[in-house]
């Protein structure tokens, strides 16, 4: 199974696409990385095929990530709400920073 995302097709994870059931602070190293290589994408509520189970705590993700990524490591990185057939998730979009960046956990 595949899941299309703003019309591009993504099947399976790569080196700078990231599938996620849930959000766990350790993943801040994946934003540190994307941002130090080329940028990326990080989405939660998706299992490692890309198949969109959900995350129930996407409201208080959607307050809280952009301020963990600001604080923690220095960035500022992209966080939308998406929905596929009534699963809510999270698409983290990391732009490629110029200066290197250092997760400080």
């Amino acid at each position: 199974m595949s899941l299309k995302i703003f019309e591009i097709e993504v099947t399976s994870e790569s080196q700078n696409i990231e599938f996620k059931v849930s959000w766990r602070d350790e993943y801040l190293k994946w934003i540190c990385g994307f941002a130090n290589a080329n940028g990326g994408k990080l989405y939660i509520g998706s299992d490692d095929k890309g198949k969109v189970i959900g995350v129930d705590n996407h409201k208080k993700l959607l307050e809280d990530l952009p301020n963990k990524f600001r604080d923690i490591l220095g960035v500022y990185a992209e966080v939308n709400l998406q929905e596929e057939m009534d699963n809510y998730y999270l698409e983290i979009i990391v732009p490629r920073y110029d200066v290197p960046i250092f997760c400080k956990r």
